[in-house]
């Protein structure tokens, strides 16, 4: 579970190679801000949560109540 979360990050490596080349000095720090938006970003979404997504999401697979 671990790996998985750190392989979402290596998307930062492809997104700060579209803005700074990877062999310039600066590269590094544009990587690790790509990582701190996208964790800043999963923190928000998880924060801000509405509570009826989750009531929605968690009757998708059950089926309907019967009359």
């Amino acid at each position: 579970m671990l790996a998985l979360a750190f392989r979402g990050f290596l998307i930062g490596v492809v997104v700060a190679s579209w803005c700074v080349a990877k062999d310039a000095p600066q590269f590094g720090i544009m990587q690790m801000a790509v990582a701190l938006i996208q964790i800043v970003v999963i923190v928000a979404i998880l924060a801000f949560w509405p509570e009826r997504w989750s009531h929605f999401l968690n009757r998708v697979h059950k089926p309907p109540p019967s009359s």
